[in-house]
This record gives C-alpha cells, structure tokens and sequence, in this order.
C-alpha cells in the first residue's frame, strides 16, 4: 500500500488537492471515491474543532482487499484553495463528479470498477453519482431520503430530544427559532449572510434544503449498500426503509445497534456532547468489515461482467 498525492481539476478550474492510497501489486485496481460529511473538511474528514479521521482506516482497510481509495481538501480546507464559505452544495456535488472522472482517467485504475463511499452529506452526493456517473457500486453512509428541509428539522427535533430534561422543556421556543432561522436563510441571496449573529454558508444552505433525494435514489443505476446507526441523531434511521423501497431493485441496508453519527458505537444514551469522546475510539471495525466485504465483492463482480463484454445490470 502507498500513498501518493493526487490534485483533481474541478469544472472551474480549481485544483481539489487529495490523496490516493493504491494497493500492493501491480494495476489496475479497483477505486473508491470517500466523500466527507458537510463544513470545512479536509481530505481525512477532518476540521479544526472536530477530527472524524475517517479516511486512513478506510484506505487501509480497502488497500488488504485491493481496491484504491481517492480523498481530497473540500474547497477552502487543507491544501485545496478557495472559501469554503461561498462553495455551495452543487459545487461539491460536481467536484465529486470530476473526481470520478480524474479516477477513471487514470492508467493505475480500472474505469469499470470505480465504487463511492459517501458519509453524511457525501452520502447525498454519493446518490447522485450513482444515478449520473457510472460508478459501479455505491455506500450510503448516514443518507436520508427525502427533502433537506424535512432531514434538517427532523435533525433539530432529535437532537434537542437527547438534551437535558431542561432542555427539552424548551422544545417549542427552539422550534420556533429554528423555523425563524431557517426561513431567513431561504430568503436570502448572497453566498455568505449573517444568521442569528452568524456568518454562515447561505447558498450552500439554501441549495441542501431544496435537495430532494428521493430524486436520484429513484433512478440510482448502481447496486447500494446503505448503513445508518440506530444511535445517529442527524439522520433518522427509519430512512432506510424509504431508500430500500426506492432504489430500483433494492438496496441492502443495515440499521446498525449503537452506530452514531460519527460512525463510533455508544452504549450510552446518544448526545453531540459525547461525540468529542467518541472521536478518541477508532472507526467501527465491524463497519469497516462490511463496507470492505461488500465493495470488495460488488466490484469484482462488476469488473467481471464487463470484462465479458456487458454493461453491469443494477442488481
């Protein structure tokens, strides 16, 4: 396994710095393409305040089964120029485009068997690849389907579920606020706006609540795999049912006991506060072994089928 750096040219012209880590042994291999969770995330996952440090456990555990995996700085974070503040949510969906493309360019790679692992909001842009691009195959990290506007109020109403008891007692005012906060960011225009005394990423903001899934999970032309934690106070796991029902053909989705957001298992009741602590533990090992497994299997298949001459079937 080695490490070697990769810049991907976006549609604009910025150079998205990133990292591919490539297995042992001689190519092409297999790829996947990690894609991050929302903010300023750096090719690990990772911000300032808060380090997911997702991607060395994921290259690493798909380097042992001999797929490479590509990661790069979000617009703004790491090595990659830019103002993350003024990227919007279509900026990142077509910067992962144009890293599929860049993978599928490469003589190291095999084009017929690129893969996309997305956390989050990655899992959102992971949902448009595969109904887009021709990825082969595609894990849903933490995705929901449905509106963002609907994903975010129900994320507000969980997470303030999991508050102190006096907390709770506040539902109603901070619903309220939440509503008043969200209706000022749809009315506003700019890239950058201030939001109840904060400088936040309106456009970006205002673009992720009009997404509506539900739209590329539809017409999603890739076999899925979709994981979200019964402890994950973002994204409400019964959404797994709703991605089954609407990938055609069905997805395999697994609804993980003590998973949370941050992809760390909890035994305690889940909370935001516990997520620093949480970050200290290492990426859930046995997701990592069945993301590994399955993209191992999903993309040996697929490399198959079109060395015989055949175009992958969806499932």
């Amino acid at each position: 396994m080695r490490d070697i750096d990769m810049t991907v040219t976006a549609d604009d012209g910025t150079p998205l710095a990133g990292s591919l880590t490539l297995p042992a042994g001689p190519g092409p291999h297999p790829a996947v393409l990690l894609l991050h969770g929302s903010g300023p995330l750096d090719r690990d996952g990772n911000t300032a305040k808060l380090r997911m440090n997702l991607a060395a456990p994921v290259a690493e555990a798909l380097a042992a089964r001999g797929i490479a995996t590509l990661r790069h700085d979000r617009r703004g974070s790491g090595a990659t120029p830019g103002d993350w503040r003024t990227a919007g949510f279509t900026d990142n969906r077509r910067d992962a485009a144009a890293a599929v493309r860049a993978l599928a360019d490469r003589a190291d790679i095999r084009a017929d068997a690129i893969g996309v692992i997305g956390h989050s909001e990655g899992a959102l842009h992971a949902m448009a690849l595969g109904s887009r691009t021709d990825v082969r195959a595609v894990v849903l990290l933490a995705g929901f389907a449905g509106p963002g506007e609907e994903a975010f109020r129900k994320q507000g109403r969980s997470i303030v579920s999991s508050m102190p008891a006096p907390v709770r007692l506040l539902r109603r005012p901070l619903a309220g606020l939440g509503s008043h906060v969200l209706d000022r960011v749809k009315r506003t225009r700019t890239d950058v706006a201030r939001v109840a005394g904060n400088k936040v990423n309106a456009r970006w903001m205002r673009e992720m609540l009009a997404h509506d899934t539900r739209d590329d999970l539809a017409v999603l032309d890739a076999p899925v795999l979709a994981v979200t934690g019964d402890k994950d106070l973002q994204v409400d796991p019964d959404d797994l049912k709703e991605i089954a029902r609407l990938v055609p053909g069905g997805a395999e989705t697994h609804r993980a006991a003590g998973l949370t957001h941050v992809l760390r298992r909890d035994s305690a009741r889940p909370s935001l506060s516990r997520y620093r602590r949480l970050l200290r533990q290492p990426v859930d090992p046995e997701l990592l072994g069945l993301v590994t497994d399955w993209l191992a299997r999903h993309l040996d298949a697929e490399a198959r089928r079109t060395s015989a001459g055949s175009r992958p079937a969806a499932r």
